[in-house]
């Protein structure tokens, strides 16, 4: 998205401007108003993979008893995998009653426990191995995986230059087809942000009954999506 508008001695014309991407600029003799988008994308640095724990059973400690037997199935597979289990953070806990609501008057039927964990991984290697192994254990049937960037500034470094760079240009046509020369940067906003996209490790599954060999994971031999860092720069350019 680009816009721009021209300031002179004759008229001062500024619209209005949402707020989240243009900010209210005053407006100034002799100077033109533009904004650009610009973009970068960066190979990931770090894998979110995000999985739940949940169990039901008729009474709270039975339901509790057996996520904690998930847990600590999770923790093993972890172990297994060369990953500390402190580096899963959990993200909540729950204990919550279900009922029967088909009569007139709710019955209670039993307790399900859920909590939520997250897992940031460095080795991307270990994505493959580790979602196949709680799969097959029956531990995190939701799952989703995401690619970020734990250290983005330089990244974003460069998203805001090209969106600037975009800005300049349509400043200094916008200034040519006026017949007037784009002077020096007198007023700059800038506004980023990553975007991540989430999806399911086991979408892809291959159901090898029967087989010798375990199926490859659905990650196997994939290169992670790079992670792409936006920025909108609205800048003030005077006239000469």
């Amino acid at each position: 998205m680009k816009s721009a508008l021209l300031f002179c001695f004759a008229f001062a014309i500024l619209p209005p401007l949402t707020a989240a991407q243009n900010p209210t600029v005053t407006a100034m003799p002799n100077t033109i108003y533009v904004g650009a988008d610009g973009k970068f994308e960066a190979a990931p640095d770090t894998a979110l993979l995000q999985f739940n724990i949940s169990a039901q059973a008729n009474t709270a400690k039975e339901a509790e008893a057996e996520a904690e037997k998930q847990a600590e199935t999770t923790r093993q597979i972890l172990r297994a995998n060369g990953i500390d289990p402190k580096q899963a953070e959990i993200g909540f806990y729950s204990v919550n009653p279900r009922y029967d609501y088909r009569d007139a008057k709710q019955k209670l039927i039993g307790y399900a426990v859920a909590t939520s964990a997250t897992l940031k991984l460095k080795d991307f290697s270990k994505i493959g191995p580790v979602t196949q192994q709680l799969a097959d254990a029956s531990v995190g049937q939701s799952q989703s995986l995401s690619y970020t960037l734990e250290a983005p500034d330089d990244a974003k470094r460069k998203a805001v230059a090209d969106a600037y760079k975009r800005a300049r240009a349509s400043a200094e046509a916008l200034a040519l087809a006026s017949g007037r020369t784009l002077g020096e940067l007198s007023y700059a906003s800038v506004d980023t942000q990553e975007n991540i996209r989430v999806f399911s490790p086991l979408a892809r599954r291959a159901m090898a009954m029967g087989a010798a060999a375990p199926a490859p994971s659905p990650t196997e031999d994939f290169t992670p999506q790079q992670v792409t860092v936006t920025a909108h720069v609205n800048a003030v350019f005077t006239l000469k």
